[in-house]
């Protein structure tokens, strides 16, 4: 018996689209440099925020209202839990992108909201500081998913399907012709039918022929100690901020510190996801004293306990990120038994289970129901 589908990349995506193969009876091997869930790609950090008031664009939602579909399904299927509601706060000024952009997703496709003022903000979550001109949207749904366990779940349900997985296998290059694809491994070559290539940080190598102008760049989360009770899950949101000179942060409830850590009370993660006037740099080196100061600077106005908090831990994670930053997810325009899933700019992950979906349908059918138009991987080709 050959195999139907060679999915190269088992981390967030990759993992997805082999569950959703294997669970539909299709003969897949996945393949992967790396044992994921691994630190190194975009996947590392504990949780990842989900929010359907998407400032992304009103395109996304009807994808994240399949999601959260789908992360149900799979919770139900393997037991485990992955997703925790906590609400969600977009904050800044009314024209930010962040909060416009939220407010129109929540218009077009009439989600539930609610417009808060910096009043209205202090008072229902006092951890916040913002200024007079700031304001948030607060949705109930919004919370966060933990990608390390969605992806090592993700992976047992598809080996339990009937994957075959293969870990530590680097993949030097493929081709594809009328009788199949063929990918080359360190460990040699593999056949089938179909390819679908999730190459995470390592797209450049593996679709450079689709000439995208991807960057690669680091992320450092920050895990601050703190005492102030009102971050605690309950009591404080996910939370996503555009602050005046356009820097983008975002957070989470505290959590109980790890087991030896030496934190008492609780740990806060934080994230910025742009700085302006940081210097892009794509390795995955330590945490730095230097990265913690940058973001404790940004920090400052809008969480003013993280100036008494301690030394933050950091966990680095790389975007890959395309020029417009949405997704490149489809069939390749040359190699019809190709499709390609990449390029998810640092807001993908909790597309996990829809994308896994549409991956498969794709590499099943060669189409799929969702609409995925904005997310064509020859958008970026100059006409000749």
């Amino acid at each position: 018996m050959g195999t139907d589908v060679i999915v190269v990349g088992l981390g967030s995506m990759g993992a997805a689209t082999t569950h959703q193969l294997a669970s539909r009876g299709i003969r897949v091997v996945g393949v992967d440099r790396y044992t994921p869930p691994h630190t190194n790609g975009a996947h590392a950090g504990g949780s990842r925020i989900i929010r359907l008031a998407y400032a992304e664009g009103a395109a996304y939602v009807p994808l994240l209202r399949r999601a959260y579909e789908l992360w149900a399904e799979i919770e139900q299927a393997s037991g485990a839990d992955l997703l925790t509601p906590t609400g969600g706060l977009m904050l800044g000024r009314s024209n930010s992108s962040t909060v416009a952009g939220a407010l129109a997703s929540a218009r077009i496709h009439g989600l539930a909201h609610e417009l808060l003022d910096a009043a209205e903000i202090r008072r229902r979550f006092p951890v916040f500081a913002p200024d007079d001109d700031e304001v948030g949207l607060y949705e109930e749904v919004a919370g966060f998913v933990r990608p390390e366990a969605t992806v090592g779940t993700l992976l047992d349900l598809a080996g339990r399907a009937g994957a075959d997985l293969r870990y530590g296998v680097r993949v030097t290059g493929w081709s594809a012709g009328p009788g199949g694809v063929t990918v080359r491994t360190d460990e040699g070559e593999l056949t089938a039918a179909r390819l679908v290539l999730c190459p995470g940080a390592g797209a450049g190598e593996l679709i450079a022929d689709l000439n995208i102008p991807l960057r690669v760049e680091r992320r450092v989360q920050h895990f601050w100690p703190v005492t102030d009770a009102g971050f605690a899950l309950g009591r404080c949101p996910i939370w996503l901020w555009e602050s005046a000179a356009g820097a983008v942060a975002y957070g989470f409830p505290g959590a109980e510190p790890a087991a030896g850590s030496g934190h008492r009370g609780l740990v806060v993660k934080t994230g910025v996801h742009v700085d302006p006037a940081g210097v892009p740099r794509s390795d995955l080196g330590p945490a730095e004293p230097a990265e913690a100061g940058r973001a404790a600077e940004l920090l400052a106005p809008l969480l003013p306990a993280l100036a008494s908090a301690g030394q933050p831990d950091g966990t680095p994670c790389l975007y890959t990120l395309t020029p417009d930053e949405h997704f490149v997810v489809g069939r390749h325009p040359r190699h019809e038994a190709v499709t390609v899933a990449a390029g998810f700019s640092g807001h993908g992950f909790k597309f996990v289970p829809v994308i896994g979906e549409i991956v498969a349908d794709l590499a099943q059918h060669g189409a799929t129901r969702h609409d995925i138009d904005l997310f064509a991987p020859n958008r970026f080709e100059v006409p000749a």
